[in-house]
């Protein structure tokens, strides 16, 4: 894919945008060894860039994948008692890290990227992403569980912030959808279990907008141009 010189010279870090446009009119730049002083040139992926005569590496191509996690990996680059990380599952020419966590024993949507922005964007608690679960719960809650479990729940010397919670299938365990904005370790689990009811099986179903959409446990795909729009959005 081509782009045009000043944007190559300024997503490399180079210089600004109007700064780089300068530099080119200065006719300090040379692309393929030829000084080019138009900013309209356009640069392909694979042409050689210097710029005083020292070569300008491109900038680190963005990557975001969506993986739905199965059980039984953990949630890091690596881990230290050699257990399969997620980026077991992942193959990618790029170095990527998970966006937040999710539990060993807990499948479900999780995204990974080199774009260290968006990383802290969706996992400062500031910014309030919603995240979605399915939880398998022991027991029916009443109704004044679910009140407190929306209220708010003193778990670990500290007060959970407003959640959703809503009853979806009623049989030997109980099928809750729940919607929380904080990512706590284990927190799901820690608050059903406050209101007296031991999740048997959870999965993280969305983030967000961002829903897992008929992918397989252990598949992944890159997000779509829309997708990665509506994030940098919130």
């Amino acid at each position: 894919m081509s782009v045009r010189l000043q944007k190559f010279l300024a997503d490399a870090q180079v210089a600004s945008r109007r700064k780089s446009e300068e530099i080119i009119l200065s006719g300090r730049v040379r692309v393929n060894g030829v000084t080019v002083t138009e900013l309209g040139t356009k640069v392909e992926e694979n042409d050689s860039v210097e710029v005083d005569g020292k070569p300008v590496k491109p900038a680190q191509k963005l990557v975001y994948i969506m993986l739905h996690k199965p059980e039984g990996y953990i949630t890091s680059a690596k881990d230290q008692f050699g257990r399969p990380t997620v980026l077991d599952l992942v193959k990618s020419e790029y170095r990527l890290y998970p966006v937040g966590r999710l539990d060993y024993d807990t499948s479900g949507l999780l995204l990974l990227t080199n774009d260290g922005d968006m990383t802290y964007r969706l996992t400062h608690p500031k910014h309030n992403v919603e995240k979605t679960y399915i939880a398998h719960i022991v027991g029916t809650p009443t109704e004044d569980e679910l009140r407190r479990f929306e209220s708010g729940l003193e778990i670990d010397g500290y007060t959970t912030a407003p959640a959703k919670i809503k009853i979806l299938k009623r049989s030997k365990l109980t099928t809750v959808k729940i919607t929380i904005h904080e990512g706590k370790n284990r927190q799901v689990r820690k608050m059903c279990a406050a209101i007296g009811h031991e999740v048997k099986a959870l999965k993280r179903a969305a983030t967000g907008r961002l829903s897992l959409d008929g992918l397989e446990k252990g598949q992944y795909r890159e997000l779509t141009d829309e997708e990665i729009k509506y994030l940098k959005t919130l």
